[in-house]
């Protein structure tokens, strides 16, 4: 069965028409609605006139750059971002993703590596699925109840990113259990990534800045050296 995205809408922003005309063209084909923007100042207005639910985000821009538009969203919306740049060093993938970025592409690229990756953010976004129902209480401090999706730590809720809530309901799912780079990489970003572990590392470092009372001295999400992470057995250990 394959996936319907014909109402889902893409603002594209970019200064370089031609670029925005070649990615229309290939998003429109598979049935996207799409928008357009041409600099930082008239994205953050679409945004806020049309929704979209993914954003494609040039890096070089005049006035402001990707990076500080990214930023400007950040402070008032989760819709997810995919950076587009024309530079493939790992300071400028790492520095998007450190912004809040869900993905980037690196240009060149096809029709058909950007309508992939498209799909497949989107499909992130549309939230985890499974049998665990009710509010779970890891311990005093943490609490998460995945039917609300909510978060409590402390008594205060947590905002999570589509992602980073996508990854903590795999690794609550298989609480005591170790679980792989590689099946982390499938089941929370799809086949397309299987080869780009540095996103687990990162998010799940996310994930520590957001939950654990000491990132560095995990008690929830635990590293197995080059094996993968296991969450806590909080079921075993509260028997």
């Amino acid at each position: 069965m394959s996936d319907s995205f014909d109402r889902r809408r893409i603002l594209v922003v970019d200064d370089e028409e031609r670029m925005v005309r070649f990615i229309r063209m290939n998003l429109e084909h598979d049935g996207f609605q799409v928008s357009e923007a041409f600099n930082g100042k008239q994205a953050i207005q679409k945004i806020r006139d049309v929704t979209p639910d993914l954003i494609l985000l040039d890096v070089m821009m005049p006035d402001l750059d990707g990076f500080e538009v990214l930023e400007t969203i950040r402070e008032f919306s989760n819709v997810p971002v995919i950076m587009l740049t024309a530079k493939g060093e790992e300071d400028d993938r790492v520095r998007g993703l450190e912004h809040g970025a869900d993905d980037y592409i690196t240009k060149p690229f096809s029709p058909r590596e950007l309508v992939s990756r498209a799909k497949a953010v989107l499909r992130r976004t549309e939230g985890a699925t499974g049998p665990m129902h009710g509010l779970l209480e890891i311990d005093k401090r943490l609490k998460i109840d995945f039917d609300r999706r909510e978060i409590w730590l402390e008594g205060k809720l947590v905002k999570l990113r589509p992602t980073e809530y996508r990854l903590l309901f795999h690794l609550v799912q298989n609480a005591g259990w170790v679980v792989s780079h590689d099946q982390l990489l499938q089941k929370v970003w799809g086949y397309e990534y299987r080869d780009e572990p540095h996103y687990v590392r990162l998010y799940i470092n996310y994930l520590r800045q957001k939950l654990e009372k000491d990132p560095a001295d995990p008690q929830y999400i635990l590293t197995e050296r080059g094996v993968g992470y296991r969450f806590v057995d909080f079921k075993r250990s509260r028997e």
